[in-house]
């Protein structure tokens, strides 16, 4: 390895050691950085996998447990957000699994009933509520049996 793939592969260990990344972001991030050199940005990102620096279930687990915890997105929306990034199907549904569905479920119903308050009176309120959660990538039918209690219960 000559001293210019030392540099970049120095330097995304460091990255690496601070937060997760997918291959696909290291990947990208080497190429840019050895003027798209793609073959040693893929010894780069090998290495980095050698090493554990780069582990796609790992970094799939993290973001969908920040993305459903903290930012409130359904499953729907994590499954098309890791696979962008080109994560393999059988880590995001692994990773899909970790969400604990019980707090899930009750964070939907939250944020359903708050966003219920801004649309009172609203004729249109039920359509808008399912529109609300199916964009914030959620399933249908966990939607609409929710909207369904909001509405009427």
């Amino acid at each position: 390895m000559n001293e210019e793939l030392k540099k970049v592969l120095s330097s995304l260990q460091l990255q690496c050691a601070r937060r997760e990344y997918c291959s696909s972001d290291i990947l990208k991030k080497a190429a840019s950085r050895l003027d798209g050199d793609l073959a040693a940005a893929g010894e780069i990102l090998d290495r980095l996998k050698e090493e554990s620096y780069v582990d796609d279930g790992r970094y799939a687990a993290a973001f969908a447990r920040e993305k459903a915890s903290i930012s409130g997105w359904g499953p729907v929306k994590i499954r098309y957000a890791l696979a962008a990034r080109k994560i393999e199907g059988s880590v995001i549904e692994q990773a899909l699994s970790q969400i604990d569905s019980d707090s899930a479920d009750a964070r939907l119903l939250r944020l359903l009933e708050n966003k219920r308050k801004s649309l009172r009176d609203d004729p249109q309120a039920k359509l808008k509520l399912l529109k609300f959660a199916l964009g914030r990538g959620y399933d249908y039918d966990s939607v609409r049996s929710v909207v369904e209690r909001i509405c009427h219960g």
